[in-house]
């Protein structure tokens, strides 16, 4: 059913609005579909996600980031959107713009309330992961990054049914061995669902000194090179923990402002140019 397909796409006026080849041509407009997973919670990834899209948008590629953490959207504050408010177009949901390159979605820009819980079960966020991805209008982008909640359930796998086979995953982990073992369940997850695996980044590996600027080992650092090794996955890099990291998160800032030298923005820059190659 090809005629039914947009030959150009302009999501915002788009008359096929309802007929499922129609959405799906609309999906075809986006390249790339970077999925971030972990199976675990606290390994930054948020941030890395977050980083990622921002660091990909100023190299002139048209990203949108998607955050599909129901119960917890930090994607707004990490971003400096806290406040905003996605706008309605019908039949057409408008994302918030970081900047001309870079579109974002999540519920925190929907919640009347930054204090409201959202309590919901497994359908409702299936039907509001699906609406984010075929009813927002995403328009023609390079990459699309989706920053999922941790664990193998609800979320990550409508996400990855939905967007399809040709939808990615990078995995975040931490040095320690209780991340690791976490993140092969999620590689698991991948391979039963299957769709293929970009890369592992090791998330606080080593901390940088604020003094001296050496990175130090405390929570150790190598164990997702050797898990990418053991499992024949690509490894990207490893982010250094550091205060600068937490201190950009909480006011909004993009941690490609950090200078040149600094050991984060050095393995940041590093990562991307693993992802775009």
């Amino acid at each position: 059913m090809a005629e039914n397909k947009c030959s150009s796409c302009n999501v915002e006026d788009c008359k096929s609005r309802g007929n499922p080849d129609a959405e799906k041509a609309c999906l075809d407009h986006i390249k790339n579909k970077f999925v971030i997973l972990s199976g675990k919670g606290g390994v930054g990834k948020s941030t890395v996600a977050a980083n990622l899209a921002i660091a990909l948008a100023q190299k002139g590629k048209k990203v949108g980031l998607l955050d599909v953490d129901v119960h917890g959207p930090s994607i707004p504050r990490i971003m400096g959107l806290k406040g905003q408010k996605a706008k309605l177009k019908p039949p057409w949901l408008i994302p918030v713009k970081w900047n001309d390159n870079l579109k974002v979605i999540s519920l925190g820009f929907l919640l009347p309330d930054d204090n409201e819980a959202v309590i919901w079960r497994g359908p409702v966020k299936g039907s509001l992961i699906k609406q984010f991805i075929e009813e927002v209008a995403w328009g023609n982008l390079d990459y699309l990054v989706v920053d999922c909640p941790p664990g193998t359930g609800d979320e990550p796998l409508s996400v990855l049914q939905i967007l399809g086979d040709d939808a990615k995953a990078i995995i975040v982990t931490t040095p320690q061995a209780v991340s690791i073992d976490d993140v092969r369940r999620s590689i698991t997850f991948c391979n039963k669902v299957g769709n293929s695996i970009v890369g592992i980044i090791e998330n606080m590996s080593g901390f940088v000194c604020p003094k001296c600027s050496e990175v130090v080992d405390i929570f150790g650092s190598g164990t997702g090179e050797k898990l990418a090794r053991e499992t024949g996955i690509s490894y990207l890099g490893a982010i250094p923990l550091s205060k600068d990291i937490a201190q950009a998160g909480d006011v909004g800032k993009a941690l490609t402002e950090l200078p040149q030298g600094h050991p984060v923005r050095q393995e940041l820059d590093k990562i991307v140019d693993n992802i775009i190659s």
